[in-house]
């Protein structure tokens, strides 16, 4: 993995620099850049080696210097597209460098490049010809990209508190973005938290004319879902052999990598479909695994991770750790983050990164399962969600809503009064917000009053009212695999892990995000994902008889921490330095109710912890 920076209009080579320096962990291995003076052309890059070594250092360049550019990511394709240039006269430098396709390809292809590209992927390429910036971001976002357009200035970077370095830019917290982020949890795209500044959505590229000195953005791919009929004609064990090639394949192309690879295994279905299909295309004993485990039992999966890795003879090893001694973490990590983010499993995401690095440079993971094969426990609430909103009068769903309140506070994770409060909070509000709701730091009735002026419902959710809306016709299953799929995965768990494995400059590649593993579940009818209670159906029987059976009949169990317990006591002194529309008096209170056992405000102080620590806003 890379850091990649660059901008146009005012500025220096010092700005270059600073902006570099700031993507320093994404990138240890090496650095690289190019600076047009006259054109007021900067481009930086950070390099963390990969593939082919020698011969990978960016920017990178076509024959007649006349294309460049500067790359974040993997192509996992990146030998056939070589050989079909080859084949159109295009001559290579390198021996194997997928950055060199890049070039080649714009070449080729010019603006359907990145409908080529079979990977995770940012990049930027300078196109002297045509005098214009070329930026383009991976289907579903996997790696980040940032832009922003101020006062005469263009700029853009993997992560947006590089952006922030440049002198000439002005860094404000935009407020409706802080707004949407106490809503969603997570930003979701275009969004991004300063002024001026924007992430580029995946599936998008942007081309930034030279000229005119002007920004336009496309949409080359989008995730919808068009459930094909005719899949329910052939016999299910047909299906499930074709999931299986496909899952295979999509480890296959993953593994490829010239230095130490591995896998992250949590013992969950997900991770273990990647264990099986790297064992079927590796040597025997050559598969690495890694798992953190934790010693409070309710957030341990570690018996799990070791019964699957015992089953396909792995190098498994095992970081066991008492949760609390995480707790000193949290401000380092936190002050990382660049961007705030609402999920407080990065810590122990962050902890299985840094334990994995100590062994390989890349991981594979399983993330995408979920979201592509109805994995999340509200699949299961919608039926009751939907005859509940239905049948249940407001007063009488008040009146439920305050006797739950009432219940015992657990800090187990996932526990069933937690649960409940997410799910009635959600069911206060019209279907298209449930999704949003049931993840939400604070829902509309909260953040009204959190904000001097609150926004209307409509502008803080309307992404997800947006997509609910454009599936008429569509299940609320479906509705609510697409929600996950195109803002939760994109904007909080990729994030997520792009996050907290580059600050241990480790590489992370997620198996499911495949294309044609994608394209198949987009075709793939509901019924085979989500079946009477059961999720992910045709995962299991796909992996049935080669996975363990406690682990294909095991229920999801997420990635968590004790946040409830830790925020009671820590940090010592609740952090309350301003932001912009925030009534501090209310936040204050939270703490308050949350520290004396009177309420479980553990999604929105956590949050808040995450606003004051992030490194672009200047709190400490």
């Amino acid at each position: 993995m890379c850091g990649l920076v660059g901008f146009v209009g005012r500025g220096d080579r010092s700005d270059l620099d600073a902006m570099m320096g700031a993507l320093r962990h994404r990138g240890p291995d090496g650095k690289g850049s190019f600076v047009d003076v006259e054109g007021c052309i900067y481009l930086g890059h950070l390099r963390l080696a990969i593939l082919d070594i020698a011969g990978g250092v960016q920017p990178m360049w076509n024959e007649d210097d006349s294309i460049g550019v500067v790359y974040n990511g993997e192509i996992y394709n990146h030998a056939e597209l070589r050989r079909d240039l080859e084949a159109r006269g295009h001559v290579f430098r390198s021996d194997h460098s997928d950055t060199e396709v890049l070039v080649h390809g714009y070449e080729e292809w010019g603006e359907s490049l990145p409908t080529k590209l079979n990977g995770m992927f940012a990049f930027a390429i300078f196109d002297r010809r045509r005098h214009r910036l070329f930026l383009a971001r991976d289907r579903f976002g996997e790696k980040p990209l940032y832009y922003a357009e101020q006062n005469g200035l263009f700029a853009f970077a993997s992560e947006l508190g590089a952006i922030a370095k440049h002198s000439g830019f002005d860094a404000r917290v935009d407020r409706l973005s802080l707004q949407k982020f106490l809503a969603y949890g997570f930003l979701p795209s275009p969004n991004a938290y300063l002024e001026d500044s924007r992430k580029l959505p995946g599936g998008c590229f942007l081309i930034y004319d030279l000229d005119r000195r002007r920004a336009a953005v496309s949409r080359y791919w989008q995730f919808r879902l068009a459930p094909d009929d005719r899949l329910d004609e052939r016999p299910e064990d047909e299906l499930a052999e074709e999931l299986r090639a496909l899952l295979s394949e999509a480890v296959r192309r993953r593994l490829l990598s010239d230095v130490p690879l591995g896998l992250f295994l949590s013992g969950g279905i997900d991770s273990s479909a990647v264990l099986w299909g790297a064992a079927r295309n590796l040597p025997a004993g050559r598969v690495r695994t890694f798992t953190i485990g934790f010693t409070e039992a309710s957030f341990d999966e570690s018996g799990y991770a070791a019964i699957a890795a015992v089953c396909f003879g792995a190098q498994h090893r095992m970081e066991r750790l008492d949760l609390d001694s995480a707790r000193d973490l949290m401000p380092d990590v936190l002050s990382r983050l660049d961007e705030p983010l609402g999920d407080a499993s990065i810590l122990p995401t962050f902890l299985l990164s840094r334990f994995t690095r100590r062994h390989v440079t890349v991981a594979l993971s399983g993330d995408g399962g979920d979201e592509l094969f109805a994995g999340y426990d509200p699949f299961a609430a919608l039926p009751w969600a939907r005859l509940y909103h239905a049948s249940m009068p407001q007063p009488l769903h008040r009146l439920l809503r305050g006797a739950v309140g009432r219940l015992p506070i657990s800090a187990r994770n996932m526990s069933l009064d937690f649960k409940l409060r997410r799910a009635l909070a959600g069911l206060s509000y019209r279907p298209e917000l449930w999704n949003p709701v049931w993840l939400s730091p604070a829902d509309p009735a909260l953040i009204a009053d959190l904000f001097e002026e609150p926004v209307a419902v409509e502008e803080l959710y309307s992404e997800a009212i947006a997509l609910w809306r454009s599936g008429s016709g569509k299940s609320d299953v479906e509705r609510t695999l697409e929600f996950y799929t195109v803002f939760y995965l994109q904007d909080d768990i990729l994030t997520k892990v792009d996050r907290a494995a580059m600050m241990c400059s480790l590489e992370s590649r997620a198996v499911f995000l495949d294309n044609d593993l994608v394209d198949f579940c987009q075709r793939l009818p509901t019924r085979f994902k989500y079946r009477g209670r059961q999720r992910k159906y045709l995962l299991r029987k796909a992996l049935e008889r080669d996975l363990p059976a406690p682990i294909v009949s095991r229920p999801k169990k997420g990635f968590g921490i004790p946040l409830v317990s830790w925020l009671r006591s820590v940090p010592a002194n609740p952090p309350l330095a301003a932001l912009p529309g925030v009534r501090l008096d209310r936040i204050a209170n939270a703490w308050n109710e949350h520290r004396s056992g009177r309420a479980d405000h553990r999604l929105l102080l956590w949050s808040w912890l995450s606003l004051q620590h992030t490194c672009v806003t200047g709190a400490a």
